[in-house]
């Protein structure tokens, strides 16, 4: 269908009057995770061809605006190759669509100062990041021409407003998104609005094992209400899983591009694209994204004995032409009554030779004669929630519950050691 163009370019690479025939097509994406490795495998080779996958979809699906909801790198100093990769898709998505906003919003993985401290270059070339809460609310609204954004970063306790007669993050979170969108109304001029998020919404299904909780002050969700009726698509970050919020198909999580734990083997990845026009909510498709590397786990379900996991093992394909970095990562998980001091060399021994990467072995105790140091064979500190190490520790040392004042300290001293 063609599409009619007027206005002129505004700062920032957005136009700021444009008039389309055909529906604004807006591509939803996140939790990127670059610089990630499983187990200490890098994912650098999953990421380039999810990246080369995007940029031939927005230039197939003829896409106005891309969002970006946050997480973009692992961790707050990603490698350069992982900043090279972001660089270069920026690049090459923006050579597919030259008048094609992009629009970034920092995740709690991300570091905000270095997620936006190229802003500046990037918005000269049509890219806009938002990482941080300025004073202005309007800051936050991005204009892309056939849309309004409302661009709210993950919320960090330094972003919340200082509550007047609360001591609640939550009110202070819905502050921010009530003045956001209320910016975004004011520059509508008819046009539909997204509003976008890095935060658990009430009713999404979590996998705790790969997903921090973020809410500060120990909070686990935000209600689904915070986003208004006449908000066209509501763009979310932080599940890895993809998926609709009660129901309703323009109010979801894009998911991560590849599975970031063994437990994400199963889940479907894809990206969302949204399809707008004023008054309406949007219409919305999906597109699965294909999977570079597999991941396997023994038995798919629940655990075998030792002999049994052996077994399994020996009926997996064989080293063959294959690239070593193409074959497929293996979680081997295991029943044990009893501690097995040759747990990890007859897995090893088993899988030589087999066309696959062990990443890891897990043992599941099924008797009680293990000592307690056996009890949580194969849960690695650092597979530990921070927070389940200080409920462990204030157990430990207390007879009373963690106070939530604690609980609250320590949820603002993570944040403070997660964005450096």
């Amino acid at each position: 269908m063609g599409r009619r163009r007027e206005g002129a370019r505004a700062r920032g690479g957005t136009i700021r009057s444009t008039q389309y025939r055909r529906a604004m097509r807006l591509l939803h994406t996140s939790d990127w995770h670059l610089g990630h490795s499983l187990h200490g495998v890098g994912r650098e080779r999953e990421h380039a061809a999810f990246l080369r996958w995007l940029v031939d979809v927005i230039d197939r699906e003829r896409i106005d605006a891309v969002v970006i909801t946050g997480d973009v790198f692992d961790g707050s100093t990603p490698p350069a190759s992982a900043e090279a990769m972001w660089f270069r898709f920026l690049a090459e998505a923006r050579g597919r669509r030259a008048e094609m906003p992009i629009v970034v919003i920092a995740g709690n993985h991300d570091s905000p100062a270095r997620l936006a401290a190229p802003a500046p270059l990037l918005e000269a070339m049509g890219v806009r990041v938002i990482a941080n809460v300025p004073r202005d609310p309007s800051e936050l609204v991005v204009d892309v021409g056939g849309a309004v954004i409302a661009a709210v970063p993950f919320l960090r306790p330094i972003d919340l407003p200082a509550s007047s007669g609360h001591d609640d993050p939550m009110e202070a979170v819905r502050a921010v998104y009530a003045d956001a969108l209320a910016a975004a109304r004011a520059r509508r001029r008819g046009r539909p609005i997204v509003a976008t998020g890095h935060l658990f919404v009430a009713g999404a299904s979590p996998s705790w094992m790969s997903e921090r909780r973020i809410i500060s002050g120990g909070q686990e969700a935000i209600d689904a209400t915070l986003f208004d009726a006449d908000v066209a698509y509501v763009a979310l970050g932080h599940l890895h899983r993809a998926q609709k919020i009660g129901g309703r198909e323009h109010v979801r999580y894009a998911g991560s591009p590849i599975p970031l734990a063994m437990v994400e083997a199963e889940y479907r990845h894809q990206i969302a694209i949204a399809e707008l026009e004023p008054d309406a909510p949007a219409r919305v498709r999906t597109i699965e994204i294909p999977r570079a590397i597999e991941l396997l786990r023994l038995p798919r379900h629940g655990a075998a004995s030792l002999d049994d996991a052996v077994a399994a093992i020996a009926s997996l394909p064989e080293i063959g032409d294959e690239e070593p970095e193409t074959r497929p990562f293996l979680e081997v998980v295991v029943a044990l009554e009893r501690p097995e001091p040759r747990l990890r060399d007859r897995i090893e021994a088993a899988v030589a030779g087999r066309a696959v990467r062990l990443v890891k072995i897990t043992a599941q105790m099924t008797g009680d004669r293990a000592a307690l140091g056996d009890v949580n064979v194969g849960k690695a500190l650092a597979d530990l929630d921070p927070r389940e190490v200080l409920q462990r520790r204030w157990s430990r040392d207390h007879e009373a519950a963690l106070p939530a004042s604690v609980a609250r300290a320590f949820e603002e001293l993570l944040a403070e050691a997660e964005a450096r």
